[in-house]
Formats: C-alpha cells, sequence, structure tokens
C-alpha cells in the first residue's frame, strides 16, 4: 500500500486526460498487457512443469499490471516517458477486475482461486492508495512537493522488504528449486519484452514507441502479487515466483534500457 500510494501521489489528472490523446496506442499495450503475459505465464508453467503454488504464483505475477519502476526504466531507455506513465495507470486500474478474474481462469486447474477474495485485495492494495495520493496531490499540494523526492527511494526499499522477506521465508525451497523457477520467471518476463515490442512494431509504431510498450508488458507490479500471493493462498510458496520476479524484471528491463540508450547515442555519432 505504500509502494502504490507512492505512486498515487504522482498522479493528477492530467494523466487520465492524456488516455484521450492516445488512445489507439495505451489500447495496444493494454491489450498487450492483459493478453501476453497471462497467457506466458500459462504456458510457462506448463513448459517448465512447475508445481502448483509455483505454477499459481507464477500466474499470478503474470496477470498483474505494470510496474511503476517501468516508468523509470522507459526514462533511462529514452522512450515515451509519458505513454508509460498513462499505461501504467490504466493496467494497474484495470487489474481490480482483471487480475483476480485472468488468475482464477488459467490458475484454477491448479488450486481453488478464490477470485472475489483476489478483487478485494486488489481494491485495498492497489484502488484505495491511488485515490488517496490522488486526493493527497490535488488537495495538498505542497506536502506531496516535500515528500516526492523521497517516494521513490521509499517504494525501493518497499520492494526490497517485501521480496527479501520473502526469500528468508522460503530459502530452503528457493535453493531446492532455484534453476528451475529462475528460468521459468526469466522466461516470462522475455516472452513479455519480446511479445510487447514486435506486436507494436507488427502494428508500424516507430521505434520510441515499441520500446515503451515492451518495457510495460516486459515490467510487472511484483510487489502486488506478492501481498496478493500471501493474502489469498495459504500456501506462502505461491510468493515466491512473486518475488523472483522483481528482481528479474528490473534486471532485464535495466539492461535493455541501457543497451537502447547506447545504441541511440552510438546512431547519433558521426562516422568518420
Amino acid at each position: 500500500m505504500i509502494v502504490m500510494l507512492g505512486m498515487g501521489i504522482t498522479l493528477s489528472w492530467r494523466e487520465f486526460q492524456a488516455v484521450g490523446l492516445m488512445p489507439r496506442t495505451v489500447a495496444l499495450g493494454f491489450i498487450a498487457q492483459y493478453v501476453i503475459m497471462p497467457t506466458a505465464g500459462w504456458l510457462v508453467a506448463q513448459l517448465y512443469q512447475l508445481s502448483a503454488p509455483f505454477a499459481v504464483g507464477l500466474i499470478l505475477v503474470a496477470c498483474c499490471p505494470g510496474g511503476t519502476a517501468s516508468n523509470v526504466v522507459t526514462f533511462i531507455a529514452r522512450a515515451h516517458v509519458a505513454l508509460s506513465v498513462v499505461m501504467t495507470l490504466c493496467s494497474t486500474l484495470a487489474a481490480i477486475i482483471l487480475t483476480p478474474l485472468l488468475t482464477q481462469l488459467l490458475a484454477g486447474q491448479y488450486v481453488e482461486v478464490n477470485a472475489l477474495q483476489l478483487f478485494w485485495g486488489t481494491v485495498q492494495v492497489v484502488l484505495l492508495p491511488i485515490l488517496v495520493g490522488l486526493a493527497l496531490n490535488t488537495k495538498a499540494p505542497n506536502l506531496v512537493k516535500k515528500v516526492l523526492p523521497i517516494s521513490p527511494l521509499i517504494s525501493v526499499l518497499g520492494i526490497c522488504v517485501i521480496c527479501g522477506g520473502v526469500f528468508a521465508a522460503s530459502a530452503k525451497a528457493i535453493l531446492s528449486h532455484g534453476l528451475q523457477l529462475l528460468a521459468a520467471v526469466v522466461s516470462l518476463h522475455s516472452l513479455g519484452f519480446l511479445g510487447g515490442y514486435y506486436l507494436a512494431r507488427a502494428v508500424g509504431y516507430s521505434e520510441r514507441t515499441c520500446r515503451t510498450i515492451a518495457i510495460e508488458v516486459g515490467m510487472q507490479n511484483s510487489g502486488l502479487g506478492v501481498a496478493l500471493a500471501r493474502q489469498a493462498f495459504a500456501n506462502p510458496l505461491t510468493a515466491v515466483p512473486c518475488a523472483i520476479s522483481g528482481v528479474v524484471h528490473s534486471l532485464i528491463g535495466s539492461l535493455l534500457a541501457g543497451f537502447w540508450r547506447w545504441q541511440q547515442g552510438a546512431a547519433a555519432v558521426p562516422k568518420i
């Protein structure tokens, strides 16, 4: 909730208005987010023959919205930051309905999924903090200005605590299934980055927009996945793939952003 509050205070009504300025692009990114990633999560769980708690956790994080870290990575990659922010906003709000429904649909073969419980958990962890943050930004802008410089650090520390807690509590299981889990999570996010990029490329968008959609689709809100896994599922191992996801997508996204930034800089250097 603290992490999502940090996102909420950065938002204003301008972000909502911006959706109308680029509806086709936002719609494509939205569809890619909730088609490519959930499908990839189910396929990867089948491919690696993950045990039930790990498969459910992988599918759950695949059904989560884009992560707020995607906005930072988009900035590093010199891609379309405004589009990234709007896409994160739209996928996050839609997660209130889509994350529980898609998780129930795709993970129901492994365990019984209580979609209503997931729904209320998403409302508590996502919607309420964003509404509070939006209200603070509107009604107390001076306070928000003071908090904004440290809110990214607080969000990063929050994610570290969330993931670190899961790693510590499930150390034996991670050591026993580490390579399988790591391969599965890397495959999931790789499919997300590749699928988002080449879908946008096939539609005919510019390189800048393709990179933005790739980052937005490939990077998930893993902290939300961990929170929902702990709330809605009895087995603590369900949260493990979500925690590993938080590390993996950040590394892949950062490497891609660095490569794209270097590539863009190298292209700008005149050849002798």
